[in-house]
């Protein structure tokens, strides 16, 4: 595989091309992992009282619905969110998904899920009670992006 690196000061925006002869793994990979790039540079306003917060999307475990509002959580505080869980999804990178009708979480924060076969898995994350719930429908869908992540590591 070649790598070029083109720079040119008259550039608006920058531009990445992937030349190859077939869309391969190793192909899918730079794309998805480019994509995350792009996608965290995005700015994102969480919102508290009268306050206006810019803060990492690394470090938010989840966004939530309730009471017909969204809300992004951190390990230690809540925030509000002007964007539907739809719209969120169309925004966040890669490493986050939807595990219930109300809940998107980032799967780079997971510590723990404890399995219940009747009703909706628990997600636990490190240093922190909070905890959310995935729906046995998206159960298997989590575990595949688990997996996926670790053979990425």
């Amino acid at each position: 595989m070649k790598i070029r690196l083109e720079l040119d000061d008259g550039i608006a925006e920058e531009e990445v091309v992937i030349r190859c002869g077939e869309l391969n793994e190793t192909v899918k990979r730079i794309q998805q992992a480019l994509r995350e790039i792009a996608a965290a540079k995005q700015h994102f306003v969480f919102y508290k009282g009268d306050t206006e917060y810019y803060i990492p999307l690394d470090e938010i475990l989840f966004f939530e619905t309730e009471s017909r509002q969204i809300f992004a959580h951190t390990a230690g505080d809540l925030y509000q969110v002007k964007y539907r869980l739809y719209e969120l999804e169309e925004f966040l990178p890669g490493y986050f998904m939807r595990v219930s009708k109300s809940t998107i979480l980032n799967t780079k924060k997971v510590y723990a899920i404890r399995r219940n076969l009747t009703a909706s898995s628990a997600v636990e994350f490190q240093n922190t009670h909070k905890q959310v719930f995935v729906s046995r429908y998206y159960y298997k869908l989590l575990k595949l992006k688990l997996e996926e992540k670790r053979s990425f590591v």
